[in-house]
């Protein structure tokens, strides 16, 4: 049965028709791409060369973005290869993204490949 706002019920409860796997790829994801916001934070305030205060034998930022930003990619390839998303789709959508960046960007351009 579904609800004004399409939100499924089942037996009075609601249910959002995930299964327990696809639950957990997007809590994983959701997890892993809030570190890589907070590493690209830490870059914006202290730069990519910096380290912790308390344990500057740490990764500086920029090993622990591409540690985090990795870590997404996981994420979106077992998405991926789970069939949650359509791969054909998400490549056109970033393709599309490409496209559309450019005219918001200030310092830098996208490669002319992406605009035709």
């Amino acid at each position: 049965m579904q609800n004004a706002n399409n939100a499924n019920i089942e037996n009075g409860r609601f249910s959002n028709g995930l299964s327990d796997a696809q639950a957990e790829r997007l809590a994983l994801l959701s997890e892993e791409m809030g570190e890589a916001v907070q590493a690209v934070g830490k870059i914006l305030r202290h730069g990519y060369a910096s380290v912790h205060p308390d344990a500057p034998e740490a990764r500086n930022n920029r090993v622990r973005l591409i540690h985090e930003l990795g870590d997404v990619l996981a994420v979106i390839q077992l998405i991926k290869d789970a069939g949650d998303l359509d791969v054909g789709e998400l490549e056109l959508a970033k393709l599309d993204k490409l496209r559309r960046i450019g005219r918001y960007l200030h310092h830098q351009s996208v490669s002319s490949c992406w605009l035709t």
